[in-house]
């Protein structure tokens, strides 16, 4: 029987199919190994479930019977997928499972910062609550209804947001690579434009792109700058495809009206200024943290490695 290695607990439900077709080397006392643990252990296995961990050069020259590394993920950017490709190592990813957990916690960040939502919560539970009861204009947000949603990134994630954003009244742009040239455009009513195009025209930016080379700070100084100052950034994405100093600096200046971020450019640090700002919603990166979504992260996993090792390619290849 193939040995499988997971690097961090996974729900029962999600383990057990995994159980079914492996000798599975996990962690049963402790959330997760360590990487000096995983060092030790991974040249005994042929497969690697990778969850929440680095898996670098150093991990694969150890895993010297190594045969694919099935990310616990969309985002595989932890993964040094060059040097696994150079060592003849399958790499795949959870694209599927993430969808719409993904979707609610961006939709969930976007009502919560532009109907400051977390902000009159604050103020209810420090006991200020005088100025909250009764002052109109102090806490008065910002409705979705009429509002154009800018979307970078119309994968799978960034679709089931246009879909949520469709029965909120909100009108749709998008930026990507390749325009989609199918009845998406049609059903929803999104109109391709350039990023220029997008970053001046929305009210609402939401990102849902992969942190690549090519997207590294893929908004920066330069590009935050186009935005209006009354639009809001919302990121679920991965942070570094901002440039968090300079959005810090346009939020505190007020050039843009907020943000809601579940990613951050050196997680789990987050900058003090961020922690700060009234108009910022944070989360720690919670995006895919539903019972049910890891639970289909797991299956998801299985079925990449399931199908690896029964001889043919996994449904969700990224190398």
């Amino acid at each position: 029987m193939k040995k499988i290695l997971v690097s961090y607990t996974l729900p029962e439900a999600g383990l057990k199919p995994l159980k079914q077709y492996f000798d599975v080397i996990y962690p049963t006392d402790k959330s997760s190994f360590s990487r000096e643990e995983i060092l030790e252990k991974i040249p005994e296995v042929d497969g690697y479930l990778a969850v929440n961990v680095s898996v670098d050069a150093d991990v694969i020259d150890a895993a010297s019977n190594l045969k694919i590394i099935a990310n616990y993920g969309v985002g595989y950017d932890s993964i040094d997928v060059e040097y696994a490709t150079q060592k003849g190592i399958i790499v795949t990813n959870t694209p599927t499972a993430v969808t719409e957990a993904t979707a609610e916690t961006a939709f969930g960040l976007m009502l919560s910062v532009l109907r400051n939502i977390t902000y009159c919560d604050r103020k209810l539970r420090s006991g200020d609550s005088d100025s909250i009861w009764g002052m109109l204009q102090q806490h008065t947000g910002h409705s979705l209804y009429g509002k154009t949603l800018g979307i970078i990134g119309l994968g799978r994630i960034g679709q089931a947001v246009a879909r949520r954003a469709i029965t909120f009244g909100m009108n749709i742009l998008y930026y990507q690579r390749n325009r989609l040239f199918d009845h998406f455009e049609w059903q929803s009513s999104a109109r391709y434009v350039s990023l220029d195009e997008l970053l001046k025209q929305s009210d609402v930016v939401s990102l849902h792109t992969p942190l690549t080379e090519s997207t590294h700070h893929l908004l920066g100084a330069t590009e935050l700058a186009k935005m209006k100052p009354s639009a809001y950034l919302i990121n679920t994405a991965r942070g570094p495809v901002v440039d968090e100093r300079a959005l810090i600096e346009r939020l505190q200046t007020g050039k843009l009206a907020g943000a809601g971020l579940d990613v951050f450019e050196e997680e789990p640090h987050i900058p003090d200024e961020l922690l700060q700002l009234e108009n910022v919603v944070l989360t720690p990166h919670i995006g895919t943290e539903t019972i049910e979504a890891r639970i289909a992260m797991a299956h998801e996993a299985v079925l990449n490695l399931v199908t690896y090792f029964e001889g043919t390619t996994p449904p969700h290849k990224v190398n």
